[in-house]
């Protein structure tokens, strides 16, 4: 799960991460009018300049025109008026954009320094690694290829946990001196401490700035949360925004799917994730194009398959559909009824192949071939995918 900038900003700060001070503007009447008010009370905070940023779930927002520095409450409103509502197209949205809903006004920073800051899991070591890099601002994938040298890495183990001399090898690594030293070895011990206690998948801050003062400061602040804890978290669950969500990802969370968009033309209905990555690749070896990654889990019911079924329909590229189910704890029975309500209901016009496997597979089949819908059967997987690519073509 993905938060906004602000939000991510109001967890850093209860570990004690230093963060801007800023006021969030939602769209609707009065934004301008709105915006100059935000502006007004960091004014009376101390605030001379001004930053307009646009809240959209993706990076490289300033290079697409949805960060503005402003110097006065003109242009304040200004800023305001162009970003609010406005398509931002980044390497991370995709061609389509995402539209702007929410705005962040904060109050600017005098900046000395800027550097990358990052926190994630690497699963093949189980250790947690702390990345951090003297080209903050810049993308931190274009830093890895143009210039890997410049990025530090420093593993932690979570056993043992974060130690001074952790935040003291990025800190020389960033060339802090001996007083900023002792301010980012706590500084860092915090971020440590958020991504742990808040069960997070990835913390970055791009840039992390080092101020005129002396003092780190998150100018940035991007973090997402495991999915699978997210049930001890409910103030971080209530943060969920779906406007910033595909529709699809959305509907299908409300039924427990396993559902990712693709760009391809063939909608794949799989239980199990395995086996849905299977499909997908076997598909890809006789030539198709996955639509979706889907997988509707052990124990789905007619009614979750049938949804299912809804989700990848709503997809305008679908142009076929592989079932591909090995029923263990899932009955084959069970997913053919489900298969028949949904091609029913939703009036399918789309080529569907089935491939059943497992238990009550020939109770299956037989409901299947006895449902007079134009069901093309399939006896193994690869004969499923030579299939359904046919198809579509």
């Amino acid at each position: 799960m993905n938060v906004h900038e602000y939000q991510a900003k109001q967890i850093l700060k209860r570990y004690s991460v230093r963060v801007s001070d800023g006021r969030l503007v939602e769209e609707g009447p009065g934004v301008e009018d709105r915006a100059e008010a935000a502006a007004k009370e960091l004014q009376a905070g101390g605030a001379k300049v001004f930053v307009v940023k646009a809240q959209i779930h993706a990076g490289g927002r300033g290079k697409a025109g949805g960060v503005k520095v402003c110097k006065d409450l003109p242009s304040v409103r200004a800023a305001a008026k162009d970003i609010m509502g406005k398509i931002l197209v980044t390497p991370q949205t995709g061609p389509e954009g995402k539209k702007v809903h929410k705005l962040w006004i904060e109050h600017g920073s005098d900046i000395a320094k800027e550097f990358y800051f990052g926190i994630v899991t690497d699963r093949s070591t189980s250790q947690v690694v702390m990345m951090a890099s003297t080209e903050g601002g810049m993308e931190i994938e274009e830093v890895a290829h143009k210039s890997p040298e410049k990025i530090i890495q420093v593993q932690v183990d979570p056993t043992t946990g974060y130690q001074s001399f952790h935040g003291r090898k990025i800190a020389k690594a960033l060339g802090l001196t001996a007083e900023q030293t002792k301010d980012a070895v706590q500084f860092i011990g915090n971020f440590y401490r958020a991504y742990m206690e808040m069960d997070c998948s990835q913390v970055e801050i791009n840039p992390l700035i080092l101020t005129t003062q002396g003092q780190l400061l998150a100018l940035d602040a991007k973090v997402n949360f495991d999915d699978n804890a997210l049930f001890r978290h409910k103030d971080v669950v209530e943060m969920r925004d779906i406007l910033e969500e595909n529709p699809q990802d959305v509907e299908a969370s409300k039924f427990d799917l396993a559902y990712i968009a693709l760009d391809g033309n063939i909608g794949c209905l799989v239980n199990g994730a395995g086996l849905a990555m299977a499909t997908m690749d076997i598909i890809k070896l006789h030539g198709g194009e996955p639509a979706n990654f889907l997988d509707v889990g052990g124990g789905a019911s007619k009614e979750k398959v049938t949804h299912a079924f809804k989700i990848i329909l709503s997809d305008p590229k679908v142009k076929a559909i592989l079932v591909n189910i090995f029923g263990g704890i899932m009955k084959c029975d069970v997913i053919a009824e489900g298969v028949i309500a949904a091609a029913r209901e939703l009036e399918l016009k789309v080529p569907l192949v089935v491939r059943l496997e497992g238990t009550n597979v020939e109770k299956g089949k037989e409901i299947l071939s006895k449902s007079g819908l134009k069901i093309t059967p399939a006896d193994d997987l690869a004969d499923a995918a030579k299939k359904v690519v046919a198809a579509t073509r």
